[in-house]
């Protein structure tokens, strides 16, 4: 799983043992905890009709919504906190940039600050 799997909710992984499910638990109900407080930030601001219809019936699904809108709005500055103090001379471990296959270079990153792929649409399985 990577870390977008998690974010989302849709980490397959169960892990070995009791000690790993039960700490993936824990994870899984921090999260909801978070997205929590955000659903209930994001249906009562500025935008909160469209919102709170956006999100209806969410929070009995894991806020699965919100969860995807959170992911799909802030993936690439995850890839930078995660790539901050990579070196420069540091490359991402597949040839992703510029359809040619080039390694992402420069703190992993592709020509422009792009990250270099955005793997965490394909399905688990097929990874």
């Amino acid at each position: 799983a990577d870390i977008g799997d998690i974010v989302r909710g849709r980490d397959l992984y169960l892990g070995y043992d009791q000690k790993e499910k039960e700490q993936k638990r824990k994870l899984q109900d921090n999260l909801e905890k978070i997205f929590k407080e955000i659903h209930s930030e994001v249906t009562n601001g500025k935008n909160r009709l469209a919102l709170q219809e956006r999100y209806k019936g969410d929070e009995a699904n894991n806020f699965f919504k919100l969860r995807e809108d959170w992911w799909t709005a802030n993936r690439q500055e995850i890839w930078k906190a995660i790539t901050c103090h990579a070196g420069e001379s540091d490359k991402y471990f597949r040839q992703t940039c510029s359809n040619g296959g080039s390694y992402a270079y420069k703190q992993c990153r592709c020509k422009g600050d792009q990250v270099p792929t955005y793997f965490d649409y394909v399905p688990q399985y097929l990874r």
